[in-house]
């Protein structure tokens, strides 16, 4: 009986060992699931907080096409004014709003978003109204309509990316680049041949 009894503690103390054994290499491994699961909740969360709402992308869009829109009709000035200061308000477009939608297109790669390439139909069509025109007559329409109205519906439009916008990274944006467009507009009231 006393070898027996013996016998059975050594087994048993043996089955025990191996349990204390296999038991930190499970919990391990039950940790490392929680920490794949944890993991994996963060990665879906921060491709998450990356995408932005259907508002905040057309937003967005919207901002792309005007910069777009006044990097085309800056060139315009460029080749087609009659006066130095309406040529070089053009150059400072080309300028100001390819830096401008260049930090928007990075912002866009970050989110996601694929923005236009082109102007709008509308952008479009002012477009094609001034390449029809020279001189005075160039000066005095491109600065009415995209000197003036089209930075005032700019301004407008970042303004409400402010105050709606859901994504921080495009309310900054925004709050960025409203002096710039600011700017623009004031530049353009002064020199604008309409106010005259």
């Amino acid at each position: 009986m006393n070898i027996q009894t013996t016998a059975f503690r050594l087994a048993a103390a043996a089955v025990a060992a191996a349990a204390f054994t296999a038991l930190p290499a499970a919990a391990q491994s039950a940790a490392s699931r929680g920490d794949q699961a944890v993991s994996s909740e963060s990665r879906s969360g921060a491709d998450a907080a990356a995408r932005l709402t259907k508002a905040d992308e057309r937003m967005m869009k919207n901002l792309a096409q005007a910069n777009i829109a006044e990097v085309e009709t800056g060139k315009l000035a460029q080749e087609k004014a009659a006066k130095d200061e309406v040529k070089k308000f053009g150059q400072t477009m080309v300028e100001d709003h390819t830096k401008s939608l260049g930090e928007l297109q990075e912002l866009a790669s970050k989110k996601g978003v694929t923005l236009p390439t082109e102007p709008d139909t509308k952008h479009k069509a002012t477009a094609t109204a001034l390449k029809a025109l020279d001189g005075d007559a160039f000066d005095k329409r491109y600065m009415a309509m995209v000197g003036v109205a089209d930075h005032k519906k700019t301004h407008e439009m970042l303004q409400k990316v402010q105050r709606e916008a859901k994504d921080p990274d495009l309310k900054a944006y925004a709050a960025k680049t409203l002096p710039v467009v600011h700017g623009h507009l004031t530049t353009a009231q002064q020199i604008s041949p309409a106010r005259k």
